[in-house]
């Protein structure tokens, strides 16, 4: 039998297994960071700022429903100043373990990517992702600048004006053509690419007290239930582009991950698992993954990469 090898390289960083702790899913500190770290993450996402505090939306903000999860967090942090110094403290417990940590930025107009960007360098984070896609605060900030190729690529070039670090972008589903915004942002300078954030905005109504579930109305759909659409977006995606893609979106087990991988992802993102499985989530999930390898011959993760294409 050959040994499985789930190491995977990412923009020139190694990566130990495959798995991309999605923003915003146990991101929010130092602590939990080194937390899913130590639990089987290659890498980790802190949770998305802005140059300003952001309240975030009232609670009830995440609730699951049948086919995952449905949220308006509102992109709450506490301001690229403050997320100095929780950065510098994850990269200190993350170090040792050999784990990198992906800073991510938002912002209400292009420039200002650039100028959290310019905050966050003091904190030297491994990689940048650049989430110009979350669906459910167009009200505040106007549609997200992954609705139009040329404000993305604006958004994203402001980032890479900023920093030379690994540039990763965060894209949405919910555009005509996922396509053509990729390529205007790796035109501007994308190191890499997400794909994707969550679908929606969708709504949920309780039938009994007749009002939306969300405090929000509206919230960004994951779970299972979308990744039949990351799946696609990842396979269209990984030949428009020549750049590597961290396939995301419902990825619950470690064949779900393989099928990330197939599709043409280099790394997958993992968040809405550890509502259904817990902190273990990406220990199983490397362990259902290693099982499949081994009973189909394959001895590292790139062998996998792309074969959906060759169908």
């Amino acid at each position: 039998m050959r040994d499985t090898d789930l190491s995977v390289e990412l923009c020139g960083i190694r990566l130990r297994t495959p798995f991309v702790l999605a923003a915003g899913v146990l991101g929010t500190t130092a602590a939990l960071l080194e937390r899913v770290a130590r639990r089987g993450a290659g890498a980790v996402t802190a949770k998305s700022c802005s140059v300003r505090p952001r309240r975030g939306h009232p609670n009830p903000t995440v609730l699951p429903w049948e086919g995952g999860l449905i949220n308006a967090v509102g992109l709450a942090n506490p301001g690229a100043a403050a997320m100095v110094g929780i950065l510098a403290d994850a990269r200190r417990r993350l170090a040792p373990l050999g784990v990198p940590l992906i800073a991510s930025v938002f912002a209400e107009e292009a420039g200002g990517f650039g100028e959290v960007v310019r905050i966050l360098e003091e904190a030297e984070p491994d990689l940048y992702e650049v989430n110009i896609s979350c669906p459910n605060v167009a009200e505040e900030l106007g549609m997200p600048f992954a609705a139009d190729p040329v404000q993305a690529a604006r958004a994203t070039a402001a980032v890479r004006a900023a920093t030379r670090r690994p540039v990763i972008v965060k894209l949405s589903p919910n555009v005509a053509d996922i396509c053509a915004v990729g390529r205007a942002v790796v035109d501007a300078g994308a190191d890499a690419l997400a794909a994707i954030n969550t679908l929606g905005p969708g709504m949920l109504i309780d039938i009994r007290a007749r009002t939306p579930v969300l405090a929000n109305r509206m919230g960004g759909l994951s779970g299972p239930a979308v990744r039949p659409v990351a799946v696609r977006c990842v396979y269209e995606l990984s030949r428009a582009v020549p750049v590597p893609i961290i396939g995301m979106g419902g990825v619950t087990t470690g064949e779900d991950a393989v099928e990330m991988i197939m599709a043409g992802a280099t790394a997958v993102g993992v968040g809405s698992a550890f509502y259904q499985r817990g902190m273990g989530a990406l220990e199983a999930m490397a362990a259902e993954m290693r099982a499949f390898m081994q009973e189909q011959g394959f001895g590292c993760v790139s062998e996998m990469r792309g074969l959906a294409h060759g169908a």
